[in-house]
């Protein structure tokens, strides 16, 4: 890659994310190890969040979505380019292009897989072409899982000399605001396949972001209200679950299958032991089904939309820094032996902690991964694996923990 002036633009720096972005690289990388700039569509705005965080002298770049030869400059400038734009299926096509065409590396935090596939067919051989390397859901959505998989079958095949056949992640509790940019992408995402059946079958489709010669052909299991005899407490659908199981299984097929051609992977919520436990999974899967639905239709979701946080709202600072997440990864082997990884991060998942997920991913896009790495699609696991989840662990208030079977 040519010289570039930045190692990172963040595109979006005015957004509410994209200002905790600001910020934490303000905070971690202010000291000049990484050079870095920001960019939205607003002088003004970048401004204001220029002074808000203290940051007088910072590179400011004013670029539309829309705007393509803005957008080439931004990628003529900067190695990597953060994108916290979403909706992305609304947003975010032109600055992909862009990066792809340009040999810029690109990270996101889009929990979108309809948008990523179509980027993937639309762009994939470009980004082969140039040197690209396009990293999607570098946020909770799916850092977390793809990373928590990864190190559990690394420690599998070393351990126990084989990969785990499955994987079950369980979230044993999570504490976060509700994020309106999530809620905005989720809305989106349930307005389109309202009215398209072959998307909708997409989305129900665990492969959809494997490449089109993968083998996979198991069957994966839709989890429900029900109880998990194995840590004895009820557990109930987890909302990223759509999102993430896709990352995961995308980075079996890059890995040459290496979590085997049988892999099964399932993500829940716990709701806790006994009567309690199993009334919470049930109201949770069924507030989930309901609000599902209820987006469905116009009214509903013209009438959700007067009480749902809007994008750019989300939870206070006090509430990111007292938020926080633990999730259980529980492997089996198809000899039948066991293994179990824990992932915890320190602030809440949606906002606190995927700003800090985000930035390490694209500081590890810029100065850890050596340029004979060809471009393309990537996921964080199969482009960046151990190397991030060290910048993580030392970072970002991430813990990838070996658990001793009970």
């Amino acid at each position: 890659m040519a010289e570039k002036q930045f190692d990172i633009i963040i595109y979006g720096a005015t957004s509410f994310v994209g200002q905790i972005v600001t910020q934490y690289m303000h905070d971690r990388y202010g000291d000049g190890a990484v050079g870095w700039a920001i960019a939205g569509r607003s002088q003004s705005k970048l401004e204001d969040v220029a002074r808000s965080v203290g940051l007088p002298d910072v590179e400011m770049i004013v670029a539309d979505a829309a705007d393509e030869v803005a957008l080439q400059q931004i990628c003529a400038r900067t190695k990597v380019v953060i994108s916290t734009v979403g909706p992305y299926a609304l947003y975010g096509d032109i600055l992909l292009k862009v990066c792809a065409e340009n040999g810029t590396h690109y990270c996101d935090l889009t929990g979108e897989p309809h948008w990523i596939r179509r980027m993937q067919a639309a762009h994939e051989e470009t980004a082969k072409d140039s040197g690209a390397r396009i990293v999607h859901c570098c946020g909770f959505d799916s850092i977390p899982s793809d990373l928590g998989v990864h190190v559990l079958q690394d420690h599998a095949v070393k351990a126990l000399g084989e990969p785990c056949e499955r994987i079950d992640m369980r979230v044993m509790r999570i504490k976060g605001g509700a994020s309106g940019g999530t809620i905005a992408s989720m809305v989106e995402l349930v307005k389109e396949a309202s009215g398209n059946a072959q998307l909708r079958r997409e989305l129900k489709n665990p492969y959809s972001l494997c490449p089109p010669d993968h083998d996979f052909t198991v069957r994966q299991r839709n989890v429900g209200a029900e109880e998990d005899k194995r840590l004895g407490k009820w557990i109930t659908p987890f909302i990223m679950e759509a999102i993430n199981t896709k990352v995961v299984h995308r980075s079996n097929a890059l890995s040459g299958n290496s979590y085997g051609t049988h892999f099964r992977y399932e993500e829940a919520m716990v709701t806790g032991r006994g009567t309690g436990g199993k009334r919470r999974a049930k109201l949770t899967a069924l507030g989930l089904g309901a609000f599902t639905a209820g987006v469905a239709i116009p009214p509903i979701r013209w009438l959700l939309g007067k009480f749902l946080p809007k994008p750019g709202e989300g939870p206070s600072p006090t509430e990111q820094r007292e938020g926080m997440f633990d999730m259980l990864f529980l492997g089996s082997t198809a000899s039948g032996k066991q293994a179990r990884v824990r992932v915890t991060g320190d602030r809440d998942p949606g906002y606190g902690s995927t700003a800090k997920m985000l930035s390490e991913a694209a500081a590890c896009l810029a100065k850890d991964i050596g340029d004979d790495v060809p471009g393309g699609f990537w996921t964080p696991a199969t482009l960046m694996g151990d190397t991030l989840v060290a910048r993580l662990e030392a970072n970002a208030g991430l813990t990838f923990e070996i658990v001793p079977e009970a």
